[in-house]
């Protein structure tokens, strides 16, 4: 029997007041360069809210999927979710931020998975893509280590810092992950515990919780 969880995390839908917190993370001019690709200049709450609307708004197109990580007390320290999402080719692009106070703790590999077990196993997806600037280097640890491969560059695509960088492109597919999965499950300690929803659940929890870790 594995030993209680010292840190607890969960997942939960991205809403309108998360918005706030997201803001003051993307103020952060080169954090911000170096995860998106496409924004570069830091919005002000209003700005954001618009730019976020097909996400937090009304309307509902079943393309986009975010959650917000937060901790067992309510303090959010991160969003992931999935954007692109087509049903015909059952694919998706994923997309990670994880705060500065928490990179390199194992929360952003734990919620990746768990997205992955909700892309593939919930939303039946068979591939999921997602892209890093060639010199972010947490990045392509994190996306190498659930799995993903290398499918290619785009030369000189991401311009940051004054200087154009590469752009990689990385992806997995679902019988891919089915194998990985097996690893990561015995090879991610139980001492940190992301869940998805308020109440733990051991079918939706990473590192699963239930017969599949003896």
């Amino acid at each position: 029997m594995s030993k209680p969880p010292t840190s607890a995390f969960r997942l939960r839908p991205l809403t309108k007041s998360d918005l706030e917190i997201i803001t003051y993370w993307f103020q952060d001019v080169e954090d911000l360069a170096r995860f998106d690709r496409k924004s570069r200049i830091p919005l002000n709450q209003c700005q954001m809210e618009e730019h976020w609307s097909n996400i937090v708004g009304t309307p509902i197109d079943h393309s986009t999927c975010w959650f917000m990580i937060e901790s067992d007390s309510g303090e959010a320290l991160g969003a992931i979710g999935l954007e692109a999402i087509s049903q015909i080719n059952r694919d998706a692009v994923v997309a990670l931020f994880i705060d500065k106070s928490i990179r390199r703790c194992g929360v952003g590999i734990r919620a990746l998975c768990l997205v992955l077990d909700f892309a593939f196993r919930q939303l039946g997806l068979n591939r999921v893509t997602s892209y890093y600037r060639a010199d972010n280097h947490n990045s392509r640890d994190l996306v190498s280590r659930v799995g993903c491969q290398v499918e290619g560059k785009m030369r000189e695509a991401w311009f940051a810092n004054g200087q154009f960088h590469d752009m990689v492109a990385v992806g997995i597919l679902q019988e891919e992950w089915r194998v990985k999965r097996q690893e990561l499950t015995h090879e991610l300690g139980s001492e940190t515990i992301i869940t998805i929803g308020p109440d733990a659940s051991a079918a939706w929890s990473w590192p699963p919780q239930c017969a599949e870790r003896e």
